[in-house]
């Protein structure tokens, strides 16, 4: 697929040479959630040059990572998806989304949060247990949601109208998180406001766990 090689006989080199391009592991997080357009990618990834998207999806086939289908009349749109190689790459993003969330800080300026994103970084915080919840989570104009029963998770982009607790976001939720905030200091905080009780919040952010965040040297 690639020119750039690390001459070394791995499974870690060979697959940084296959994913390891600047985009395409946010491309494989984003297909993840959902098969996508061209321009639903696009729009996802604001930033990524129009060539370098191109180039990337076209590397990413040859690789037999992502496919692409036509969907059915009227639409007729082609769509791109994850092959069943692509998609044994799940748990891999999910351990590196859960690894990067301890040392996401602030929001920067220009950085932005999508369905997608929230979507993966639920499924890479979730504890399993033995709870069952349901959750709807806003944050701008981006909503998704998930439901929680025990053991398993389902997490994915639009409202969920009868979620037992609703969660406003206001800016990100690593504080209560990591645990450098409780519920209640959060929300007295205001950079979360909910439809329940701090009890409720505090099972939330239970649930959806990130790492401490990494003391500098």
């Amino acid at each position: 697929m690639t020119t750039k090689t690390y001459g070394q006989y791995c499974g870690v080199a060979r697959a940084l040479e296959l994913v390891g391009e600047r985009w395409a592991l946010l491309i494989i997080r984003d297909l993840l959630v959902a098969p996508k357009r061209y321009t639903d990618l696009r729009a996802g990834l604001p930033k990524i040059p129009t060539n370098v998207l191109a180039t990337r999806l076209k590397e990413l086939e040859q690789a037999g990572i992502v496919t692409r289908r036509i969907q059915p009349r009227p639409s007729g749109a082609i769509v791109y998806e994850l092959t069943p190689y692509g998609a044994d790459l799940d748990q891999v993003v999910l351990a590196l989304g859960r690894w990067g969330a301890r040392s996401l800080g602030e929001l920067r300026p220009g950085e932005i949060a999508t369905a997608e994103t929230l979507v993966m970084a639920l499924r890479s915080t979730f504890e399993p247990g033995d709870a069952k919840a349901t959750y709807e989570l806003r944050f701008g104009e981006v909503v998704v949601h998930a439901i929680v029963d025990g053991e398993s998770l389902e997490a994915a982009p639009g409202p969920l109208p009868d979620a037992d607790l609703a969660i406003e976001a206001y800016a990100p939720l690593s504080p209560l998180l990591n645990g450098e905030l409780d519920a209640k200091a959060a929300l007295k905080a205001g950079i979360v406001s909910t439809n329940g009780s701090v009890a409720a919040l505090a099972r939330f952010a239970k649930l959806f766990r990130i790492g401490p965040t990494p003391a500098p040297n």
